[in-house]
Formats: structure tokens, C-alpha cells, sequence
């Protein structure tokens, strides 16, 4: 498989020569948590800087979008705009280093914190995706579920035009785009005729209960953590490595910036995911 590691090694960081390759060396159940870092080669921006602030104003909240109809009607506008990119997003180098690494029985989970399913399309299998899923649906009312490619074109039925418009992609699959939505129709379930959702987190909603307890279940099992491409600034993520770190387990982390478990780190790589990790991709397994 062709890789983008192109630096030589005389050019590389410590961390990344031998650090990080024996950090992962020495862990067979790796529990490794991915974030928005990961997807940004794949042509998806991530949310936040290199000191942890948000680069654009934060994501629709859950308690706005079930309660205000013109929340709805810009969410589902900008996703119209925004899902031709985002549903052709294909896997980078760093999903495919990871998917190699689980092939190589390395990880006893990979607990991602992105909605974009690039980890699945890479071959990943033991993946739970902690905020959900961008290319499912789901009824508020009935709790049907069903497909966002099947929705898109409802959308584009409902609102002619509006599949012409072109805007940046944002983060979560949406589109940078400011106009008037006050005209937009948003589709109702087909089945209920109730609010329809994308099946993921929301900010102000909690992961299911039976996610949460399913990844401990993982995390009791590991003996490290590594996380790739997260500033943990999100409590959800971050607090399945602060457990691990309070129960003795190594953390590693390759992101650049700040996190917030930057205390808690035993080692850190300061690099973008891809370069890091690309060494996973060389044909040599790690022993």
C-alpha cells in the first residue's frame, strides 16, 4: 500500500524515530482514541486550534435543534451543501495505519470520536463510534432509522436550487454557508411524520448509556492508550483517558497543539497524524 511518508528519517523527531514505534511495541491491547486530527488529510477540517480554542462558532446544540424549526431548517441546509463532500470523503494515511495496526492484533479497541466512518471504510473493524454516525438517520418520534443518502435526496426534491449552491465544509459534514433558510423544507419522518435527527451527539446531548459501558468494558481490558488527532477538549472523550491514566495505564498521544490530558501523557508527538503514524504502514510489523 502506497503511503504519503515522505521525510527521511535523519528529519524526523525523536518521538516518531523511536519513541512512538516503541510505545506501540510494547502494548498488545492498545486502546486508541481518534478525533477530528484524523480526517483532515481525508479534506474534512477539524474544530479547534492549536491551543484548544474553536476555529469557528461551536456546532448546533441538541436542545436548538429539537426546539427551533429555523435551527432545523439551516442545519439541514448547509448539510445539503455540505454532504456531496463529506459523503465522498475517502481514508488517509492515518486510517489506514490504524486499520493495519488492528490487523496486526494490536488494538483492543478504537473508540473515535468522529461521525465520518473513514476508519470502517479503511478496513477498521473493532470500532465504536462515541458520537455516532453522519450517514444514519434517525426519528426523533418513532426511532426508525434510516439512510442520510436516502434523505439527501428528499432534501434536494424539497428544495430546488438549493443542490446548486457551494460552500466550505465544515467539521461536521455541513457547509460554511450564511443565506436565508427561512424558505427551506425539512422532510418529517416517513413512517411518523416526526422530527428527523442525524444519529449522532449532539453538544448538550449525552452518548447512550450502553455506548459508554461497552467502551469500559474495552478499557478494563487494555494495557495503554494511545490517542491520535483529539485535543480530548470534549469531556466524553477525555474522560475515558483520564480513567485509564488514574488505573496506571500508559498514554501516548500524537496530535498537534494542546490537550487536555497533556498532563496526564507519558509520551506526546507533535506531529500531524499521518506523518506520525505512517511508519505502521512500511510492511514491517511491529514485534
Amino acid at each position: 500500500m502506497s503511503t504519503s511518508w515522505s521525510a527521511s528519517i535523519e528529519r524526523l523527531s525523536p518521538a516518531v524515530i523511536t519513541e512512538l514505534p516503541e510505545f506501540i511495541a510494547r502494548h498488545r491491547r492498545l486502546f486508541v482514541v481518534t478525533g477530528a486530527g484524523c480526517s483532515t488529510d481525508s479534506g474534512i477540517p477539524d474544530y479547534r486550534d492549536a491551543d484548544g480554542q474553536w476555529k469557528r462558532t461551536p456546532p448546533v446544540t441538541y436542545q436548538a435543534f429539537m426546539g427551533e424549526h429555523a435551527t432545523r431548517q439551516r442545519y439541514w441546509a448547509r448539510s445539503l451543501v455540505g454532504w456531496s463532500t463529506f459523503g465522498r470523503a475517502q481514508p488517509n494515511t492515518t486510517h489506514h495505519a490504524l486499520a493495519a495496526l488492528e490487523a496486526d492484533g494490536r488494538i483492543e479497541l478504537l473508540l473515535t470520536q468522529n461521525v465520518d466512518c473513514l476508519h470502517q471504510r479503511a478496513g477498521s473493524q473493532t470500532v465504536i463510534d462515541l458520537h455516532g454516525r453522519l450517514d444514519q438517520v434517525r426519528c426523533m418520534g418513532c426511532d426508525a432509522r434510516s439512510s442520510r443518502e436516502l434523505l439527501q435526496q428528499r432534501l434536494l426534491d424539497a428544495n430546488p436550487g438549493w443542490g446548486a449552491l457551494d460552500a466550505g465544509i465544515a467539521p461536521d459534514g455541513d457547509a460554511d454557508l450564511e443565506t436565508d433558510f427561512s424558505s427551506f423544507q425539512v422532510p418529517a419522518c416517513t413512517q411518523c411524520g416526526d422530527i428527523l435527527k442525524p444519529d449522532v451527539v449532539f453538544f448538550g446531548e449525552n452518548v447512550p448509556r450502553e455506548r459508554v459501558a461497552a467502551v469500559h468494558a474495552h478499557l478494563q481490558r487494555a494495557d495503554a492508550v494511545l490517542v491520535v488527532g483529539s485535543s480530548l477538549m470534549v469531556y466524553s472523550g477525555f474522560r475515558f483517558v483520564d480513567t485509564a491514566a488514574k488505573a496506571g495505564l500508559p498514554v501516548a498521544a500524537v496530535n498537534l497543539g494542546r490537550t487536555r490530558a497533556d498532563a496526564l501523557l507519558s509520551l506526546k508527538v507533535e506531529m500531524p497524524c499521518a506523518q506520525a503514524l505512517a511508519f505502521l504502514l512500511d510492511g514491517t510489523k511491529t514485534q
